[in-house]
């Protein structure tokens, strides 16, 4: 397996003593920390930290040139984001408080013990994880987009959230926290996941796993692989996909659909980065990323007591969220005409002409499918094209705009007018509801009557009888043009 540096960015070593150096240094990679850089010269950290910036700092006290209380301040100024553990050889309080006065976020008595040296190094890189996330929180609100929007060029969007989401992800992707990616069916949720293993710059494979639907066993061979002899039919070794996916990053999607049983062995994967091969009883490591995906609402599971929460709190330490295409109406000139193109080669046929109408009558469309839908529509609309424009009854037919017994039958059993005290007359109620289509269309009057189920010379004439058209309609020709 290659061995994918952790953290990211080194644990960086300060100390005269080159033994300490030496023995901390492999004390910590026996404990799982392989990036490591000593420093026996304090009047050469400066000049270190610019070349390569640390993910946390221990820093001994007592040295010669320049003490490490003396430099400490220097540190926090110039990397404020760097958490410093200060070593000492005394307990004094005095020192220990002027250290904290200082900026030091914790300290270390020598000679150094085991488990506080670890206590205190996981400590420091969980605050910089939620300083890492907060910094990326507050640039998914300023930004304009992401710093290469190369990684992102399968999500198209232009829409603003978008783009700072894109920023976000392209904050958190040198983290090897694990990443929870929620969102409706369909939003692309695995186009994310592939563009923040790019931005990860991770040298390994990226691996998909859908696990809805997978019981315990096939799971845990699945995620794990076996041994030979495991169970009846394992004839040989088997690599899990965590092996697979070895510095690089573990898609899981489908997330909370996991039975609880499952959770527990991926819990046991996200806290001791060890896991076993069905039939082994020798761990091995795993230096994944791991990236998982849900449609599913994780907190009403937590209430309900079908999602363990201690895995969730491990999965949760970087969170994106996709929002629903209906929010995202501005995309929809690029989408369409990029599938539009898609199916057009798959069909073998020119590639289509977006009429406008067509825009504005998805923009009042919901899209429970979302993105994939909106694929699902254009290719069906390519494959019935005769012309050169794309043509808008496939669209319609797919948006339920139709007026069949049968459609009238389900919009009826599913009303979503709801009426206050005192009940409007039928002419305010028609008003009121053209006046709507037409705000909703632009003032198109022919896709406000495709939105309304009748004909355009019946709105039309609705319109100019009760003097609709000069309150809502632009000017020009909208209200004439037929899709």
């Amino acid at each position: 397996m290659e061995n994918l540096l952790y953290p990211d960015q080194p644990i960086v070593l300060v100390d005269d003593d080159e033994s300490v150096v030496r023995a901390v240094t492999r004390n910590l990679i026996l404990n799982g920390y392989n990036n490591v850089i000593g420093i026996t010269d304090s009047r050469q950290v400066l000049a270190r930290l610019a070349e390569v910036e640390g993910s946390v700092m221990l820093l001994d006290i007592t040295m010669p040139h320049v003490r490490g209380d003396d430099l400490l301040p220097e540190i926090v100024a110039q990397y404020p984001h760097l958490p410093v553990i200060m070593a000492t050889a005394t307990e004094s309080i005095d020192i220990v408080v002027r250290c904290m006065k200082k900026g030091a976020f914790d300290y270390i008595t020598k000679p150094l013990s085991t488990g506080r040296l670890l206590a205190c190094i996981s400590g420091a890189l969980e605050v910089r994880e939620l300083r890492r996330e907060n910094e990326a929180l507050r640039g998914m609100e300023q930004s304009s987009g992401p710093v290469h929007p190369e990684f992102f060029l399968d999500a198209l969007s232009r829409n603003r959230e978008m783009s700072g989401i894109f920023h976000y992800i392209e904050q958190i992707a040198p983290s090897s926290q694990p990443v929870l990616i929620s969102g409706e069916t369909g939003v692309g949720k695995e186009l994310a996941a592939h563009a923040l293993h790019r931005a990860s710059g991770r040298k390994g494979r990226f691996v998909a796993v859908n696990v809805a639907g997978i019981d315990d066993d096939v799971f845990a061979d699945t995620l794990f692989g076996h041994v030979k002899g495991a169970y009846t039919g394992a004839g040989a070794n088997r690599e899990g996909q965590i092996i697979q996916a070895a510095a690089g990053s573990l898609f899981l999607d489908e997330i909370g659909d996991l039975s609880l049983k499952s959770q527990v062995k991926l819990l046991r994967l996200l806290q001791e980065k060890e896991f076993f091969p069905l039939g082994s009883d020798t761990p091995q490591t795993s230096d994944a990323r791991i990236i998982v995906a849900t449609n599913r609402d994780i907190e009403e599971m937590l209430r309900q007591g079908t999602f363990r929460k201690d895995l969730y709190f491990r999965l949760n330490a970087h969170h994106v969220h996709l929002p629903p295409l209906r929010n995202r109406g501005d995309d929809l000139p690029l989408l369409i005409p990029h599938f539009g193109a898609m199916a057009a080669e798959e069909f073998g046929k020119e590639k289509p002409v977006v009429p406008h109408e067509l825009y504005t009558l998805l923009r009042n469309y919901s899209f429970p499918g979302n993105i994939r839908e909106l694929k699902a529509m254009v290719f069906d609309a390519v494959s019935r094209q005769q012309g050169a424009v794309l043509g808008l009854e496939s669209f319609a037919k797919c948006m339920g705009l139709t007026d069949t017994a049968e459609m009238k039958q389900q919009t009826a059993s599913r009303p979503s007018v709801q009426f206050g005290d005192r009940l409007p007359s039928m002419k305010e109620v028609r008003c009121r509801l053209a006046e709507e289509a037409l705000r909703r269309t632009g003032g198109n009057i022919s896709i406000a009557a495709r939105l309304l189920g009748l004909t355009r010379q019946s709105l039309s004439q609705f319109v100019q009888n009760n003097n609709i058209s000069s309150f809502h309609l632009p000017t020009g020709d909208n209200q004439t043009q037929d899709p």
